[in-house]
């Protein structure tokens, strides 16, 4: 056992452990009181149901989150991968195909294990609570959609990393950084237009109040508002959300049309105004540019660590590749990983702080506040969640912490 199987054993183990920690705290937290200011929208039985669906969620992800972990582990040490790679390696292929199929059949693998779970979870858990619209035939497509959509995406970056680390030499990484750096920015742009319609259906939001509303508020803060569209969120769930993505002139706005049933006009133009925000505070930009540098220092990393034996000997790998490298280098990258994600889901929370701010300011705090309300109890959400919970996990700040800072603001727009 040398030094790499250290580092990654104890990454595995206090990750499961600062998890375990975390929802711990988090179902100790639950108060059988409610909070005040959310007595206008929720009643005893709500209030009971949403820590039910709580202790629920909490449990499942305990038993997925073991699962996981006793998996791999058990694969690791049973030599599973020196296994795989001597039988991709006697298919004969050339180098880049053996290491998209090894990739490849890892994944798929680890998707095959997860399906029971999300069975379990869209059918028993998300149905009891009132949920889940999804039938089998949609789950069933869903999942062919994604998993086309992964190999259509997935297969052409995995061959050109793959390329150019057997290529390119001591510059590599570089090379990589560019090409994940172009797919990163493509993604956004076509995501609207080309990817989300293959799941959904979306239907230009139709003449009346809500689109003039909506168009005299984009005019209003200066905001090219093209495109305004209902999604079919209700084709699979009950909850209501809203969707902002792209850039320039393809960046779309879309309500899911179970959201503009619960909500009012005022509300929903909050809502929307809370989106704008993100692009006015230019949010996607510096989301997209804190990828692109992460994506380089883990090129760059990757680079270092693809010629260190003692990597692959952790695995029990006897020959070294590029492919497996990549492999064992995400689970020794694990705890650089764990620190960055803390420091972007801080970054996350005090990003919908400021969208909250311009939502206010041009939408009315009071009328946000309504809306964050329902949202709240569509979603059955944990209203009283531990710090330490929020810190390793959300990426939006405690309802009641956002309440409390609106509250702060003026509620007249004008």
């Amino acid at each position: 056992m040398n030094v790499y199987t250290l580092v990654i054993l104890a990454t595995l183990v206090l990750n499961y452990v600062l998890t375990l920690a975390a929802d711990l705290l988090n179902l100790k937290a639950l108060s059988g009181e409610l909070p005040g200011e959310l007595a206008d929208v929720y009643d005893a039985e709500i209030y009971r149901k949403s820590q039910e669906y709580t202790r629920i969620r909490t449990r499942f992800g305990f038993v997925t989150g073991t699962f996981d972990l006793a998996v791999l582990l058990a694969f690791w040490f049973a030599g599973g991968f020196p296994w795989l790679d001597g039988w991709v390696r006697n298919l004969g292929f050339g180098s880049i195909v053996t290491g998209i199929l090894y990739v490849g059949l890892l994944v798929v693998g680890q998707g095959i294990l997860s399906i029971p779970f999300a069975v379990y979870s869209t059918f028993v858990i998300e149905e009891r609570f009132g949920f889940n619209r999804t039938t089998p035939k949609v789950f069933v497509l869903d999942l062919a959609k994604s998993i086309g959509l992964l190999g259509a995406l997935g297969i052409p970056v995995l061959a050109a990393v793959l390329f150019f680390f057997e290529r390119a030499g001591g510059v590599a990484w570089l090379y990589c950084w560019v090409v994940v750096t172009a797919f990163l920015v493509f993604l956004q742009y076509v995501f609207p237009t080309w990817i989300a319609p293959i799941f959904n259906r979306f239907e230009p939001l139709a003449a009346g109040e809500l689109k003039d509303a909506l168009l005299g508020y984009a005019k209003k803060v200066g905001f090219n508002l093209d495109g305004v569209f209902v999604m079919d969120g209700s084709r699979r769930t009950s909850r209501g959300n809203a969707l902002f993505a792209g850039f320039g002139r393809n960046k779309r706005v879309a309500l899911f049309d179970t959201l503009i049933e619960k909500q009012t006009v005022p509300e929903l133009v909050s809502i929307v105004a809370h989106e704008v925000g993100h692009y006015k505070k230019k949010h996607v930009f510096q989301g997209l540019a804190l990828a692109v540098v992460h994506s380089g220092l883990m090129f760059f990393l990757l680079s270092i660590f693809l010629g260190h034996q003692g990597l692959f000997e952790a695995f029990g790998m006897e020959r070294m590749s590029i492919y497996s490298g990549f492999v064992f280098f995400g689970l020794l990258y694990a705890p650089i990983e764990l620190v960055l994600q803390m420091f972007l889901q801080m970054r996350m929370r005090r990003h919908e702080y400021e969208a909250d701010r311009f939502a206010a300011e041009t939408a009315g705090a009071e009328t946000l506040v309504g809306a964050l309300k329902k949202v709240s109890v569509d979603n059955l959400a944990n209203l009283t969640p531990h710090p330490f919970y929020v810190f390793l996990n959300h990426s939006h700040p405690p309802l009641l912490q956002r309440i409390a800072a609106l509250r702060t603001l003026s509620p007249d727009p004008s």
